[in-house]
C-alpha cells in the first residue's frame, strides 16, 4: 500500500505552528495552545490536527531545534581539544540565544528526558572532546570523563536558562564558562580565545545585531 505524502497546505500548516510557537514563547513561555493557534493565523482545531496537545507541540520544537544543534557538534572538527570544545560552546551559544525562552523550556525538568535523547549525537561529541582532551593533558583530569562531560552539560544548561542572552559578551561568558569547568585556568582562556578572536567573535556579532530574535 501507497502511503500518500502530506498535502502541501498541511505542511505549510505544520511549519507555521512551530514557527509561531517559537515567537510566542519567546514572548511567555506560558502561552496556551489557543494564543499559539491564534498567532499561527489557524483555528485551535487545526492545532490539534497536527499536535495532540501543547506538549506534543513543545516536544517537536525541542526535536526540532536539536537537530540543529546536533549538525552544529558534527561540524566542529578542531585537533585541539581546548579550540574544538570553546567552537562549540559558542556556536550552541550563537544558536540558542536566537531561541532562548525555548531553549529554556527544553532544559526544565518536565522535558529534560525528551531533551537529553534528542542530543544524543551532541552529547556524544561532547563525551568524545573531554575523553581527548583529558589523553593530551589540556582538560582536568582529577575528574572521571563522564563526570566531567557531564559537568560540562549541565554547566551549559546553568548559562541559557540564567544568562540574558541580550547582555554584552554574554557569548564570551558562555565559552568562557565551558572553559572554566573543562579545567582551563582563566589566563589559559584568555590566550586561546587571544589567539583565536573568530572563535566569539561571530557569536557576539550576532548579539549586537539581534540579540532578541525568534527565528
Amino acid at each position: 500500500m501507497t502511503t500518500r505524502p502530506p498535502r502541501r497546505d498541511a505542511v505549510e500548516n505544520r511549519a507555521g505552528i512551530l514557527s509561531a510557537a517559537r515567537s510566542t514563547l519567546a514572548n511567555d513561555p506560558y502561552a496556551s495552545v489557543d494564543v499559539i493557534a491564534r498567532s499561527a493565523g489557524l483555528s485551535r482545531r487545526t492545532l490539534y490536527g497536527h499536535f495532540d496537545d501543547r506538549e506534543a507541540l513543545i516536544r517537536e520544537l525541542i526535536s526540532s531545534g536539536a537537530q540543529r544543534f546536533n549538525a552544529i557538534a558534527a561540524s566542529v572538527d578542531d585537533p585541539d581539544a581546548r579550540l574544538a570544545l570553546a567552537r562549540l560552546a559558542a556556536r550552541l551559544w550563537q544558536e540558542a540565544a536566537h531561541v532562548q525562552v525555548a531553549a529554556a523550556l527544553a532544559l526544565d525538568e518536565a522535558h529534560v528526558e525528551h531533551t537529553a535523547a534528542a542530543l544524543a549525537p551532541l552529547r556524544r561529541t561532547v563525551a568524545a572532546l573531554v575523553r581527548r582532551g583529558q589523553e593530551d593533558g589540556s582538560f582536568r583530569t582529577d575528574l572521571a570523563s563522564p563526570t566531567l562531560a557531564r559537568l560540562i552539560e549541565e554547566m551549559s544548561r546553568t548559562v541559557v536558562s540564567r544568562t540574558d542572552a541580550a547582555s554584552t559578551g554574554a557569548a564570551n561568558v558562555a565559552v568562557r564558562t565551558v572553559l572554566s569547568i573543562a579545567g582551563l585556568s582563566w589566563r589559559e582562556a584568555d590566550e586561546l580565545l587571544a589567539a583565536h578572536s573568530d572563535i566569539v567573535a561571530s557569536a557576539i556579532a550576532q548579539e549586537a545585531i539581534d540579540p532578541e530574535t525568534d527565528a
